[in-house]
């Protein structure tokens, strides 16, 4: 056709035609014109032979120092930049143009595709339902979560079945170990209803890391038992290779991002309590698993049943109570109450809490503090444990090692620190002290500080009768008990009756 090049195809198209068909014919069918037929049949040789090779228009920059310079730079350190290769050759050759760096960055590419080092090949797999599960970690600080206003610093565990894509999450508040794994694998395994056969995680790097020999000895005989208890064969990813849990390491970014979205829809990323944030995460991976809910069923159903129960997922530590009311438990001061000062608790250490016993019964439990940077003491402290004693010696409250862990509210401390200044040491922690107690014993906590926050706004000092007489009991709301006293004469009567 006018202003078209005839290519090869039309011209191997022609030479077949003529074969068979008149040169005017052929020419038709090929798309030609029958002047260019007959062209053709002068020289029979193909437009793509007849085109000369294309030559540079402009000298090449890089020719004298890419074989002499470049090449022994690619070759001595594989992984280096093209970028950086590019400023170590600026500042060898200071006059080199800026604008060949793109030129730089094509050649050495095509180097290394002709003479680079050999890479690491990929080798896809095919999954069997009811085969694996994968656990991982992820960080969510990226998310600045809040709960009551304060930065959740947490991670959460991750487990999904490779094949059905059955996901499961759970708020970690420390960092991966065993604990966080034992708790996070056993929900997701009792929310599927069954257990696969082989179970993989990625070797709990952060857990090893401090570990001695005996240590991680433990710690690897108790999660090879763990994945017995539920019949699943233990494996580990090597250390370093992500894409050896890629099942679950790509998931990860899904996971977030989905999380992402619904803070964003949701208009705030602050929550009420931790049990709020992990109702939030429960519905998002909820929904989820509902997209996949045909794959997961039919998964579920070749999964191993269950257990009969639930294996441990704590640690057991002893720990004796000092004459501070108190124990220390990995960096972390806690109080008790007095009582058990001098007895030797079994605590069970979980993700977020502590669970104390004396024997076999078990006592109560406690949040589980971490120390924030790892180096200093954190402390978890009830004044209701101690404020019995306390009360006798009130002026300890002064340069008490944990006096701002003791507060139960921002408002106590900041009315202490008032007082300090306008009564004196020994007043201000005479009064302190008694709020405390009021609030113990009136159960009045929450309200007694919505005065207290009132009183600093306004500047006025705590007047403690005025307190006293607010939160002491109502004589109306007391009950009049009356007392019959029965006469003598009718135990006589049972008396006889009992003769009778």
């Amino acid at each position: 056709m006018p202003g078209c090049h005839i290519n090869d195809h039309q011209m191997r198209l022609y030479m077949k035609l003529k074969q068979t068909n008149a040169l005017p014919v052929a020419a038709a069918k090929a798309g030609i014109s029958t002047a260019s037929a007959y062209r053709i049949n002068a020289d029979p040789c193909l437009p793509s032979q007849r085109k000369k090779p294309r030559e540079r228009r402009r000298p090449d920059p890089l020719a004298e120092i890419f074989d002499t310079e470049i090449v022994p730079l690619l070759e001595a350190a594989p992984g280096l930049r093209a970028v950086a290769v590019f400023e170590e050759i600026r500042r060898r050759h200071p006059d080199l143009d800026t604008g060949v760096r793109r030129t730089l960055e094509r050649r050495i590419r095509a180097w290394r595709a002709r003479f680079g080092p050999d890479q690491e090949v990929i080798f896809r797999q095919v999954h069997e339902p009811g085969r694996l599960g994968l656990s991982d970690f992820t960080d969510m600080g990226d998310l600045a979560v809040t709960v009551a206003g304060v930065l959740l610093d947490h991670r959460l565990y991750h487990f999904r079945l490779v094949w059905s894509g059955f996901e499961h999450a759970h708020v970690i508040l420390g960092g991966e170990s065993y604990v966080a794994l034992a708790e996070g694998l056993q929900n997701a395994l009792w929310a599927v209803g069954g257990a696969p056969s082989e179970h993989r995680s990625d070797s709990l790097s952060a857990a090893f890391r401090n570990l001695d020999a005996d240590a991680r000895a433990d710690l690897t005989t108790r999660y090879d038992a763990l994945c017995e208890h539920y019949g699943m064969a233990p494996t580990r990813n090597n250390r370093g290779v992500a894409h050896e849990n890629g099942s679950i390491e790509s998931s990860h970014g899904h996971l977030k991002a989905a999380v992402r979205d619904a803070l964003l829809l949701r208009g705030a990323c602050d929550f009420d309590d931790l049990v709020a944030y992990r109702h939030f995460i429960d519905e998002i991976v909820g929904r989820k698993n509902r997209r996949n809910g045909a794959r997961i069923d039919s998964e579920r159903a070749v999964l191993q049943p269950l257990p009969q129960a639930r294996t441990s997922d704590y640690e057991e530590v002893i720990v004796t109570v000092t004459s501070t009311s108190s124990f220390t438990l990995r960096k972390v001061f806690y109080t008790v109450p007095s009582r058990l000062i001098g007895h030797r608790l079994r605590v069970r250490l979980y993700d977020d809490r502590l669970d104390l016993f004396i024997g076999g019964t078990r006592l109560m439990t406690l949040p589980r503090g971490r120390s924030a940077d790892h180096a200093t003491h954190a402390h978890v402290v009830d004044y209701r444990h101690v404020i019995h004693s306390l009360r006798r010696k009130p002026m300890a409250l002064l340069k008490l090692v944990y006096r701002n862990q003791l507060f139960p509210r921002d408002a106590y401390r900041q009315t202490f620190e008032r007082l300090l200044e306008a009564v004196g040491e020994r007043a201000a922690c005479r009064q302190a002290v008694e709020l405390l107690s009021l609030a113990h014993e009136r159960a009045c906590e929450a309200e007694l500080a919505e005065l207290l926050t009132e009183g600093l706004a306004a500047g006025r000092l705590p007047d403690m009768a005025a307190l006293r007489l607010r939160f002491a009991p109502d004589p109306a709301a007391l009950p009049d008990v009356v007392v019959e006293l029965t006469p003598l004469t009718d135990y006589d009567v049972l008396l006889v009756g009992e003769a009778a």
